[in-house]
């Protein structure tokens, strides 16, 4: 075991769990703390959700309890849930009553009736989050551990309480919080309870989209998130929640030649990127990166297999998936579609006859996102030859410093050209209409190409001589 009980004990004996105990033999209800605090404790991890449950009224606890910590405390009653919560500073405890559940087969909310401690710990999704340590003063540090939580703690292994077809098929979502945890705490999912992952999988369809987004986020924000995937595609649960990435899969051979499993490819570029951000939607970008190649895929007797123009075609695959997945339709979207539609391009500039002009652009078209684009660049290879990653790597590092040289000189990072549409209207009487754009994208294009500084003076002088050639005369 990570840790021994006298510790257990040390950290149970915190000011908040001894105003809990007093107020528990107080109102005469037995009280427990349960679940992850409990599981994190014995794994020597921090937690801050503390999760109470009380034999008789959680919301009568937490009031009572709410009452004890003083002016400090906050308290928030969901009476609708027999739930209540209590904040305080940076300490957060939930409190809920004992509860048994059943459930509908169209439904994953459960028919809640009061229970006993027995009936709250058999709810519970798996063996190493029913532990349960008493806190009313004559048991104080009991544990309570009906089903070998510990056993499977020292053991590494996820397994549910009770059958785990009932268990499944009355809350789906279960299936995917096993694939989490496993991913999360480097676990292991006993073979009853994945064949029972694999029997149930059809059932993710009553669980909300927001709700499976929610579990696939806290599988890429893990230290190995290819665990994660690799265990959704083996139970199947991946072609159902997620079929575009499934399609990468498998590899295709002709005349002799093959080309890479897409599938195991993107894992790898997520696990070696994971090494170097905690970036969310980079993590993302990562799964998205190579999500056009199933559809752009073409075999080329001289070339062999090719994916032209698979990061355009990816970009526009970006929104129909974000939505049909009920991710996020906003900025966060629109930076995956950039990464997805700019990954090929650095590489490509590592040649010594590369202009300074495709830097600006680069430069120009990353803007602030530059640093992550080249981190998902760097992470994006995964050859087996060390000598071509050598090689790779070497071509980003003068890339990295041709950006650097650019950026110092030409200051063109989310740069906005010096005369504003609104100048070149007042300057020659238009409207807003397609003349003005015009003149606005020859003066960015001329600053991006070197034709002239990224200055106003040069700007305007520009933007004069190229209305003369368009026949525009500046307003006395």
């Amino acid at each position: 075991m990570y840790i021994s009980e006298e510790e257990i004990l040390v950290h149970i004996s915190a000011k908040h769990f001894r105003i809990i105990s007093e107020a528990a033999d107080e109102l005469g209800v037995e009280a427990y703390v349960i679940g992850g605090y409990v599981r994190d404790l014995f794994l020597n991890r921090s937690s801050k959700d503390i999760d109470v449950v009380a034999v008789g009224s959680g919301i009568e606890l937490a009031k009572s309890v709410a009452r004890k910590l003083g002016k400090g405390a906050h308290l928030s009653v969901f009476k609708n849930f027999g739930t209540a919560q209590v904040k305080a500073g940076d300490l957060e405890l939930e409190f809920v009553g004992a509860r048994k559940e059943s459930y509908s087969h169209d439904s994953r909310k459960p028919i809640v009736e009061d229970g006993t401690l027995e009936d709250d710990q058999n709810r519970r999704d798996f063996t190493i989050n029913a532990l349960a340590l008493c806190l009313n003063r004559e048991r104080y540090g009991e544990l309570v551990d009906p089903f070998g939580g510990l056993d499977d703690l020292e053991d590494l292994t996820i397994r549910t309480p009770l059958d785990p077809d009932i268990t499944f098929s009355d809350d789906p979502l279960r299936m995917m919080r096993a694939i989490r945890f496993a991913t999360q705490l480097g676990f292991f999912i006993a073979p009853t309870t994945f064949d029972a992952i694999v029997r149930n999988r059809e059932r993710i369809s009553i669980i909300s989209k927001e709700r499976i987004v929610d579990e696939l986020n806290k599988i890429i924000m893990s230290p190995k998130p290819s665990i994660g995937f690799d265990l959704l595609d083996k139970c199947g649960l991946l072609e159902l929640i997620f079929p575009e990435l499934c399609a990468l899969k498998g590899v295709e051979t002709k005349e002799g030649i093959g080309h890479k499993d897409n599938f195991a490819h993107t894992l790898m570029v997520l696990d070696r990127l994971s090494r170097t951000t905690d970036n969310l939607w980079l993590r993302w970008s990562a799964l998205f990166h190579d999500i056009a190649k199933p559809v752009t895929k073409r075999f080329d007797p001289r070339l062999g297999w090719t994916f032209h123009n698979h990061n355009f075609v990816g970009e526009k695959m970006v929104p129909g998936i974000f939505r049909k997945m009920k991710l996020p339709m906003n900025e966060k979207m629109k930076y995956v579609q950039k990464m997805v539609s700019l990954h090929m391009r650095p590489i490509a500039l590592s040649d010594e006859e590369v202009t300074d002009s495709a830097i600006r652009r680069l430069l120009f078209d990353a803007g602030d996102d530059i640093d992550d684009l080249m981190k998902l660049c760097e992470a994006d290879i995964t050859s087996k030859r060390p000598e071509k990653v050598r090689r790779f790597l070497e071509n980003y590092r003068k890339v990295r410093e041709k950006l650097a040289d650019i950026e110092e000189k030409d200051r063109v990072r989310n740069f906005q050209p010096p005369v504003s549409g609104e100048e070149i209207m007042a300057t020659f009487a238009l409207p807003p209409s397609r003349p003005v754009g015009v003149l606005k994208e020859a003066i960015k294009n001329a600053i991006l190409d070197g034709v002239i500084p990224n200055e106003y003076e040069a700007a305007r002088l520009f933007m004069l001589e190229q209305a003369g050639r368009m026949g525009l005369k500046p307003v006395e």
